[in-house]
């Protein structure tokens, strides 16, 4: 087998190289971001969506993102799935830019029936999640404007305490969490430590929220969107640990830059033979939601992740 020399001197020039291009992008990005938040809501993110939609066919993930597209739809039309791949990147850079304007976008009040731009399906459920008093879990997927769930959850006085994960960039991670951070509630960390944080609360009677829609390596295999995919466990393994329920939520944006928040009744989970909660099946059954939810409004769904890779070493392994 060849042996692979490592070179100092070029692994310094690429360690730079790859600083340097991480900074001029969180650069471009938090200009992007201050700019933004001198407009008013509606035309900075009305003129973002634009952006994202022109530059659909140049952006380096889209050719991802199109395959992912065409192997789960494989009834749609080449100009079908042109169309959807313009309206995700016009969701994402709509996202992107409503992060400055989280706390102002979300106008909904309980004392105050006017419709604005955020409406509620499942409030009679918030209120008894928050009257229960016991651990629960409530997870969602990268639809809509997943950020404003955390601040539906709060505006009925349910504190989430949310799983996020941190961008690569560390020039960026720092103004995106800071921009992130409202009173809705506390964030924490992917990453080590992260499942210890989530189980403290839990054990408190106090809920969690989590991104259940990325790959996990040493996840179960199930079927996603018609093809194998790995899948994280965690919210079944902290679910069966603390007796907790499960509610899905999730942000469907509305014309007219509007939004629903929905949560769902509790999941049924399923039980093994002795009585204890199935992992993978609840794992699957949450997957399984997920996938209404892309199928419903695939446009709204970030497509530029591959759930669909799996190593050769890693079929049939994972850690229960």
């Amino acid at each position: 087998m060849p042996t692979h020399i490592r070179n100092p001197v070029f692994e310094r020039i690429a360690l730079r190289l790859k600083t340097a291009w991480d900074w001029t992008i969180a650069k471009l990005v938090i200009f992007g971001l201050d700019v933004a938040q001198k407009l008013p809501p509606e035309k900075s993110t009305n003129f973002a969506e634009k952006v994202g939609r022109a530059l659909a066919p140049i952006l380096p993930r889209s050719k991802l993102a199109r395959r992912n597209m065409t192997l789960a739809f494989p009834e749609k039309s080449a100009k079908e799935i042109d169309a959807m791949l313009k309206g995700m990147w016009g969701n994402v850079a709509r996202t992107v830019a409503e992060y400055v304007f989280l706390d102002q976008l979300f106008d909904y009040d309980l004392r105050n029936e006017k419709v604005g731009r955020v409406e509620f399906t499942g409030d009679d459920l918030f209120v008894g999640i928050r009257e229960a008093g016991k651990p629960v879990i409530m997870f969602t997927a990268h639809t809509g404007n997943w950020e404003l769930l955390p601040v539906g959850a709060a505006t009925h006085h349910l504190p989430v305490t949310a799983l996020f994960r941190q961008p690569n960039n560390r020039f960026l991670a720092e103004r995106l969490l800071k921009a992130r951070r409202t009173s809705t509630g506390d964030l924490v960390p992917s990453g080590v430590g992260a499942a210890w944080a989530l189980a403290d609360v839990l054990e408190q009677g106090r809920t969690v929220g989590l991104l259940a829609d990325q790959a996990f390596t040493r996840g179960p295999h199930l079927q996603f969107l018609g093809r194998e995919a790995s899948a994280n466990p965690i919210a079944a393994k902290l679910a069966r640990q603390y007796d907790a329920d499960i509610y899905p939520a999730r942000c469907i944006r509305l014309p007219g830059g509007r939004f629903r928040i929905e949560l769902e009744p509790r999941l049924e989970l399923p039980r093994d033979g002795n009585g204890n909660l199935d992992i993978v099946g609840t794992t699957r059954a949450i997957n399984h939601v997920i996938e209404r939810w892309i199928r419903e409004y695939p446009e709204q769904w970030l497509w530029l992740h591959d759930r669909w890779k799996i190593k050769a070493t890693e079929r049939g392994k994972w850690q229960k």
